[in-house]
């Protein structure tokens, strides 16, 4: 959405509401009610992303009014919650039944929080993102050549697979 804006950390108005509640950057949804509009910057898409890692780690919904009250956004539910490892594990996905490096799992989770970042400028850029994630793909790479060295004495090739680590 913002890539045919703004340019440079620029700004783009529009006068038009587009987006999906929930994944749209606050500056946006804040600035859409008032006199400036809808204001995108190029980092308001890494807050999107954000909400999308932030689903992948859940298993969950970013909106759900089936959810307790104080879990339907899953954003403002989360945030508390992606620091720390006994924090996280009430937050992953039961459903990946812990097949998972928790180094990897605190990463992302880290990763999560920074593209969540009220102000769009402490965000990191999406080609940071993409490095960050390549990292924890590394660590999980890691761990198994480890495992089969370990297991075998020689080293596996390295297998990419679109886990999260």
């Amino acid at each position: 959405m913002a890539k045919s804006g703004p340019a440079d950390g620029d700004t783009h108005l529009t006068t038009r509401v587009v987006g999906t509640m929930g994944y749209a950057a606050p500056e946006y949804m804040t600035t859409v009610e008032s006199w400036t509009k809808g204001r995108l910057y190029v980092k308001s898409d890494v807050y999107g992303f954000g909400v999308v890692l932030l689903e992948m780690l859940t298993g969950l919904r970013v909106l759900d009014t089936n959810r307790p009250i104080s879990q339907r956004n899953l954003v403002d539910y989360a945030r508390p919650l992606l620091s720390g490892r006994r924090k996280l594990a009430r937050l992953m996905d039961r459903r990946l039944e812990g097949q998972y490096s928790w180094k990897g799992a605190l990463q992302a989770a880290q990763l999560v929080l920074e593209c969540l970042a009220g102000d769009p400028k402490s965000r990191p850029s999406m080609k940071e993102v993409v490095q960050r994630l390549e990292q924890i793909e590394d660590l999980r790479g890691r761990s198994r050549e480890e495992a089969v060295a370990g297991s075998d004495g020689r080293s596996s090739s390295h297998n990419h697979s679109p886990r999260i680590a």
